[in-house]
């Protein structure tokens, strides 16, 4: 067997995060509104016959066997049976603990791109099952649309949002998402709200619950934070460390990432419905 595909690991942005509630097993329930964005890592993925799974750039910090990429490509394994291996490569530009979802979404890319290359005809549903054991954020880029959020980030549904550009903004550091969501001072009893009232944006209800510890506990992203609410309203995604702003037009969001690229690394990315990893596989 000789098959390889080359397939984009999109990133996302949660354009609101509320914190509802803590279950008893320490996971904490929220409502969130998850968007995709045109900003990616790429993987490459290369299907043999010897059934071994195999990496070829660690990442700095993570252990082989411990990077959600193998992770992934192993619980598909077994899951499926297949006795087919792959070796598999990754071109990062997603940060690491940038709350952009980029752990997530490599799985999420290996367990779908595997399922074509190892024609197993896994439905989406059941690949984002799996895609749960490897953590919370997975289901939605497996599923790959724009969705509402409930649980623990796996109740989905699919939503249609407006599609600004955004200035993205990493301050040059990560966050742990484990610290955040330990720390006693987060809030954890926002009053839920309805998915329609939601989609109707703006504040209070387009805010994210972790900004006020994160803030707290790395300056750093206070500074960029308070810096970039100076020009567009500002917000953290996920647990951060990234922050953006959303402009109507390419041209406006260029502007202030010029601006903050002077002190920052920054990208400027429109915000899209549908992934690029499912529109890839559609043109397949």
């Amino acid at each position: 067997m000789n098959a390889q595909l080359r397939l984009p690991a999109p990133a996302k942005l949660n354009r609101m995060l509320h914190i509802v509630g803590r279950r008893e097993d320490g996971y904490h329930t929220l409502q969130t509104l998850f968007q995709f964005i045109d900003l990616n890592d790429h993987l490459t993925l290369a299907a043999h016959d010897d059934g071994e799974i195999h990496l070829t750039h660690e990442l700095s910090g993570v252990n082989h066997d411990d990077n959600l990429i193998v992770r992934a490509a192993r619980l598909l394994q077994r899951h499926s049976g297949t006795r087919l291996g792959a070796t598999l490569s990754i071109e990062k530009q997603l940060p690491m603990g940038g709350g952009l979802g980029g752990g997530s979404s490599n799985a999420a890319t290996t367990l779908v791109g595997l399922n074509h290359l190892w024609q197993l005809h896994l439905s989406l549903d059941e690949l984002a099952r799996l895609g749960l054991q490897l953590g919370a954020d997975v289901p939605v880029f497996v599923h790959g649309h724009s969705a509402w959020a409930e649980g623990v980030g796996e109740q989905l549904t699919a939503v249609t949002l407006d599609t600004p550009w955004f200035a993205i903004i990493h301050p040059g550091i990560s966050v742990s998402t484990l610290d955040v969501f330990q720390d006693p001072q987060l809030t954890r009893d926002s009053r839920p709200i309805t998915m329609a009232r939601a989609l109707q944006g703006g504040a209070p209800e387009w805010r994210n619950d972790c900004e006020a510890v994160v803030k707290e506990r790395y300056p750093p992203i206070a500074e960029a934070l308070d810096w970039l609410a100076q020009h567009a309203s500002s917000r953290l995604t996920g647990t951060g460390a990234c922050l953006f702003a959303a402009f109507e037009t390419q041209q406006a969001a260029q502007a202030i990432a010029q601006l903050a690229g002077q002190r920052w690394p920054t990208w400027v990315a429109r915000g899209l419905n549908t992934s690029p990893l499912h529109d890839a596989l559609g043109c397949l």
